[in-house]
């Protein structure tokens, strides 16, 4: 099996956390054109697949600089392995799985977990907008943001299979449960009961706090 050659800066500016959507359909094509030296297929790739592999790695708990590091890990394994795949089309649960590897190895080398930063709420600033309404703009932005921090509140307070589940199902495009599956270690058939679950759950926990 002959060496496959990608970008050299293919592991310097990933995409960590947005990324075109790919067919997955045509991601065993995309795989085999990349084995081939297709420059672009393995671009397709990185883009169309970083948000699957960040949510699973976002899903451990990592600190930024070791999600980071697994990151970029994944990714050059995924190069390292591409001619060796024997499902091209299942790529996505490959990346997944891999993930996952890398990141319960970092989790059994520190022995501790790093929650990661919630998002931050950005409020745009315009100069056309009056004192007034620069007021009623900032009132409602501190609402909404609260209204996040407490969502996000209740949702640390979920079981951390929930939580792990959630956030990589949070990925966009969506991952199918074959990748859900192999990023969390979930039989196929337990991952639609046990989101609707985890959902009520958190529902149930938002609307006893006047959250929604």
């Amino acid at each position: 099996m002959r060496a496959v050659t990608v970008p050299a800066t293919a592991y310097d500016d990933l995409p960590y956390t947005r990324g075109g959507a790919v067919d997955r359909a045509d991601v065993g094509a995309l795989v085999q054109s990349a084995v081939d030296g297709d420059a672009a297929a393995w671009k397709a790739l990185v883009e169309g697949l970083s948000p699957l592999v960040w949510s699973v790695v976002r899903a451990h708990r990592l600190s930024d600089a070791d999600a980071h590091e697994v990151y970029q890990t994944v990714w050059f394994r995924f190069a390292q392995h591409l001619g060796r795949i024997r499902e091209p089309h299942k790529a996505g649960a490959w990346l997944a799985s891999t993930a996952r590897h890398e990141s319960l190895k970092v989790i059994r080398s520190s022995r501790r977990l790093t929650p990661t930063d919630d998002p931050q709420l950005l409020d745009r600033v315009s100069e056309d907008r009056t004192p007034e309404q620069s007021v009623l703009d900032s009132e409602e932005a501190a609402a909404q943001s609260e209204r996040v921090r407490r969502l996000w509140q209740e949702f640390e307070e979920l079981g951390e299979r929930c939580r792990q589940l959630l956030r990589v199902l949070m990925a966009s495009p969506p991952p199918s449960y074959q990748e859900v599956s192999a990023a969390l270690g979930i039989a196929v058939g337990s991952i639609g009961p046990l989101r609707q679950r985890c959902l009520r759950r958190l529902r149930a926990r938002l609307d006893a706090r006047g959250v929604l």
